[in-house]
């Protein structure tokens, strides 16, 4: 009797000491990509008939996985680009400050839920990398339509075409 009461109560001892690991954290899933076509040479132009057919499935390609969180720059073209999913979504975007990237990073880490930044040629691979991506190689302006999309805790990165 008195050896099963000394086992239980060295089990209640040894259960209480214990501390369960953290559960691992939890990083959103991430898509990055630049605003969609555009003309060449405009200051601050909108998107090309083009760009909005690519908006449009831009909207069907993220249905599976569609973010909690839009975030773009002030630009028309990157707004444009974000507006038809946005609109499925009944979520408004978030905007950024394209000069402030350090500053966009922690906000779209500090998210939850799956998110979508739209971004500029000469900002994506930055931002790509600073989340934690594999850097894509720089972006020329004819590079319309490609997502890159961040995942899992090792920040798988895989290229998304998105006429493709």
């Amino acid at each position: 009797m008195f050896s099963r009461f000394f086992v239980a109560a060295l089990l209640l001892i040894l259960l209480g000491c214990a501390t369960a690991a953290p559960p691992p954290a939890v990083r959103p899933n991430i898509y990055v990509m630049r605003h969609l076509h555009t003309p060449g040479g405009a200051t601050d132009p909108d998107l090309t008939a083009d760009g909005q057919r690519y908006a449009r499935l831009l909207v069907d390609r993220l249905a599976q996985d569609a973010p909690a969180v839009i975030y773009v720059s002030a630009t028309k073209r990157a707004q444009q680009t974000a507006a038809p999913l946005a609109a499925r979504l009944a979520i408004t975007p978030k905007g950024y400050n394209p000069a402030d990237t350090p500053g966009l990073v922690a906000a779209v880490l500090a998210e939850t839920g799956t998110v979508l930044v739209v971004g500029h040629s000469n900002m994506v691979p930055d931002i790509v990398e600073r989340l934690g991506g594999a850097r894509p190689a720089p972006l020329a302006h004819e590079d319309f339509g490609d997502v890159w999309h961040l995942s899992g805790p090792d920040r798988v990165t895989r290229r998304i075409k998105l006429g493709a």
